[in-house]
């Protein structure tokens, strides 16, 4: 068997792509609490647990209503984008001129709420979901094994990635949500309905954290605490990648993705802690983060 650095290299490859795996779940997250901080102000804690309304609505839909993994990709984070909107429309627009931190209290609360609702319903113990029949099996790529269903996830994260990068930074849609949110007086008085414009945008940062929950279902155990240890580490990556950042959510989440894969062969004791080790060198270095701007 050969050897990397000492280490075999179905053994390095394999936590390389275990790596690429929590990177890609990092970026989807990290994306949407950028895209609703950096267009809202929002600090929204709850995205843990709309993570987990994700993986619970896929499990939903197919247990109760017999729909598999393909329809749930599109209507569990359809759903919960809707609670949302809701959520948007009845609590947090009431806390837009008044300081982030009431924001993060809100959006706090309303996880142990929910963590709690489930918790209660389901237990703690996980409920299992498979893997589409499409995407069964693997390829033998000869140095490692590598599963059809963890490569979708791979590839599928990157392109929504960038598609919602693209659409932010590149479209007319994109400039009006940024004009939105920088100044929304003169942005209305063009006749754009900027309070709207809020509420959908909330409502698609909240889209993407279901996504990733339902794409996370068939891999992890469908479980109501599955976000509450996960949120802790994406918002190290948000503020590794600057607050706001679209492009640093992406690029951080897969690379400390990695990192953390490589900790795990190299030095496994660290890999709890190493990103909370580079976001607090980075801190320390620019605490803009390292694609964000000092304001």
């Amino acid at each position: 068997m050969s050897e990397i650095f000492g280490i075999p290299t179905q053994a390095l490859f394999g936590q390389l792509l275990i790596g690429l795996i929590n990177g890609s779940f990092y970026a989807l997250l990290s994306l949407g609490l950028a895209v609703i901080f950096g267009l809202l102000n929002i600090i929204n804690f709850a995205h843990g647990a709309q993570y987990m309304m994700g993986a619970f609505g896929a499990w939903f839909l197919l247990n109760k209503l017999g729909l598999g993994y393909w329809e749930a990709l599109v209507i569990a984070p359809v759903l919960v984008g809707l609670t949302g909107i809701v959520i948007e429309r009845t609590m947090l627009r009431r806390l837009y001129r008044l300081d982030h931190l009431y924001g993060l209290l809100l959006t706090f609360g309303l996880a142990l709420i929910i963590q709690g609702l489930f918790r209660q319903e389901f237990g703690s113990t996980g409920l299992p979901y498979s893997i589409p029949k499409a995407l069964e099996g693997g390829q033998n790529l000869g140095f490692m094994f590598l599963p059809n269903y963890r490569a979708w996830v791979i590839v599928f994260s990157l392109a929504v990635c960038l598609g919602t990068w693209y659409l932010i930074e590149k479209t007319k849609l994109g400039s009006y949500l940024r004009a939105a949110t920088e100044n929304p007086r003169l942005t209305q008085a063009f006749g754009i309905n900027v309070p709207r414009m809020v509420t959908l945008t909330y409502g698609f940062g909240v889209a993407l954290a279901a996504l990733a929950g339902v794409m996370a279902a068939p891999i992890y155990s469908v479980n109501p605490l599955m976000g509450a240890d996960l949120i802790i580490v994406v918002f190290a990556v948000v503020v590794i990648g600057g607050m706001g950042s679209i492009m640093g959510s992406i690029v951080t989440g897969f690379v400390l993705g990695l990192v953390e894969g490589l900790t795990k062969v190299f030095y496994p004791e660290a890999s709890n802690t190493v990103i909370f080790i580079i976001m607090a060198i980075v801190l320390m270095i620019k605490p803009a983060g390292l694609f964000g701007t000092q304001k």
